[in-house]
């Protein structure tokens, strides 16, 4: 018994001397392992510095207070004038700094006033050049730039872009600057720290730190909009200034910020490094800035027109391709052979979608580059090669909006499921509508006010071009195409209308002739 006890106690004694080596070899291999993955996350992440002092003595001395100076001639009494330039794509989200209009009595014979403003900006070159945005030196008949060290020197306008509300400015000073460098914004991430500089309200020299809170927002400021959400503190004065990341790179350029009471609520948008490294360089080199042109009008596909043209399984996102709506004459698109009703895929490599908008990938591809562009016609992808063309004013890319207008209703002869009545063209209904002799298709007589095409803004006077890509030359024909595509099992068809607002697809549900049921 004792020998078993023994031989029992020296086993136990053995398993215990092995487990315990088991247990300390997996400790190790634990510990290992949470080593790696500490630095496979720190690799990936930026972690908080203990202060952001270093960065902001390093960055301070590049950042200048911008201050404008406008003469309103002839200013109407009782109004307050805009602390922003009137008519910059921002005007909505910048509020007055202004002294009140003169009271009753003295003054009143005064036919001008001298209205000041403040903003932001920072040196980008050691001579003397400097960014800021456009709203903060539009108009101004002065633009004074007043350094950290209180130097202050009188500026000329280098160039401006209003589209992208950017500015370039010059100074002349006896020495040279400290600039600052653009950095690559592709590379910030949600989450990742960031430190703002300007002159909020005239302070000069501030600075707020915080994060990125969302990348590529679109606020429909202008048809390039492609902004950084900070939650760093903006305010009004700091626009123009600069967003770093902890390297001290210029990131992104403060420009806008949401605010129901007009402070800071931690929503502030820059515009992205990337976007406005090319057009600083056009603006040094040409004054101006130069992007891409395709020479169409577009809109956006949903899901009932991706449906109605049979390109739901090619769809992998809610926003899929370009739908052109238009066509310019003698523009890289029709040379190419792009037509109305087709749908843009992929451009030069970028997939179309609801985070890459055609506008500002053509916008910023190299003008005279020959790309490939994928496209959607008659259910068929197919490819074609376009040279980009030079932007400018007079031809203009951009979303077709599509207004919701309460129609009138006038009794016609109707296409009930639709909730609209068409006619043919006639002399009386071309002068009825002021249409040109040229107009083709059918026009809309009336429009139910619950109806689907209600609903989807057609109203009375619009022309129906097309219905599902082919052409409409009567309401009959008009009815003949309604009842095949039902025949098909569409859920949707796809008209082509012509109104006030231009030329543009619209989708209106239609019921397939497999989803009637009978009622019992």
């Amino acid at each position: 018994m004792e020998s078993i006890r023994l031989i029992t106690n020296r086993s136990i004694s053995v398993k215990s001397r092995f487990a315990n080596k088991f247990s300390y070899l997996v400790k190790r291999i634990i510990l290992v392992c949470t080593a790696i993955t500490c630095f496979s996350i720190s690799a990936h992440a930026t972690t908080a510095p203990d202060s952001f002092a270093d960065l902001a003595k390093l960055r301070l001395p590049s950042v200048v207070n911008i201050s404008t100076a406008q003469t309103l001639k002839n200013p109407e009494r009782g109004l307050y004038f805009p602390r922003f330039p009137h008519g910059s794509p921002f005007d909505e989200f910048f509020k007055n700094f202004m002294d009140k209009p003169p009271n009753g009595g003295g003054n009143s014979d005064s036919n001008q006033r001298r209205i000041t403003s403040l903003g932001s900006g920072f040196i980008i070159d050691p001579l003397g050049f400097l960014v800021t945005n456009n709203h903060v030196i539009d108009a101004a008949d002065e633009i004074t730039v007043i350094l950290q060290d209180g130097q202050s020197f009188r500026a000329e306008i280098i160039g401006r872009d209003v589209k992208a509300d950017l500015a370039l400015l010059k100074i002349n000073t006896p020495n040279k600057l400290q600039a600052i460098s653009f950095g690559n914004s592709d590379d910030i991430q949600i989450g990742d720290w960031v430190m703002a500089i300007g002159n909020p309200f005239g302070m000069s020299g501030s600075v707020t730190a915080g994060i990125i809170s969302a990348r590529a927002r679109d606020i429909n400021a202008g048809p390039y909009d492609d902004f950084l959400q900070t939650d760093a503190a903006i305010n009004h004065g700091n626009s123009g200034g600069p967003l770093l990341n902890l390297k001290g790179e210029v990131i992104g350029i403060n420009t806008v910020i949401f605010s129901p009471s007009g402070g800071s609520v931690g929503i502030g948008f820059a515009i992205p490094a990337n976007l406005a490294k090319p057009i600083i360089a056009d603006l040094q080199k040409y004054g101006k800035a130069r992007r891409g042109w395709l020479g169409v009008r577009i809109q956006s596909v949903n899901d009932e027109i991706a449906e109605s043209l049979g390109l739901k399984e090619q769809c992998s996102s809610l926003q899929c391709g370009a739908l052109v709506a238009e066509v310019d004459s003698d523009s890289p698109a029709s040379k190419s052979g792009i037509k109305k009703g087709d749908v843009i895929l992929r451009f030069d490599g970028h997939d179309i979608n609801g985070t890459q908008r055609l506008p500002l990938v053509v916008a910023e591809t190299q003008i005279n580059k020959n790309v490939e562009v994928v496209f959607w016609r008659n259910g068929k992808k197919l490819t074609t090669r376009i040279i980009v063309g030079e932007f400018n004013d007079g031809a203009e890319q951009q979303e077709v909006a599509i207004e919701k207008i309460d129609p009138k209703q006038v009794s016609h002869s109707n296409i009930t499921a639709l909730g609209l009545s068409v006619s043919s063209l006639s002399p009386s209904l071309r002068e009825r509508y002021d249409l040109s002799t040229e107009a083709k298709g059918i026009v809309v007589t009336s429009v139910k006010p619950s109806g689907i095409a209600a609903e989807k803004g057609i109203r009375e006077g619009d022309l129906i071009i097309e219905v599902s890509q082919e052409a409409v030359k009567s309401p009959a024909d008009f009815a003949i195409k309604i009842e095949l595509a039902r025949k098909a099992n569409r859920k949707s068809v796809l008209l082509l209308i012509q109104s006030e607002i231009g030329t543009h697809f619209v989708p209106l549900k239609i019921e397939p002739i497999n989803s009637k049921k009978d009622n019992k």
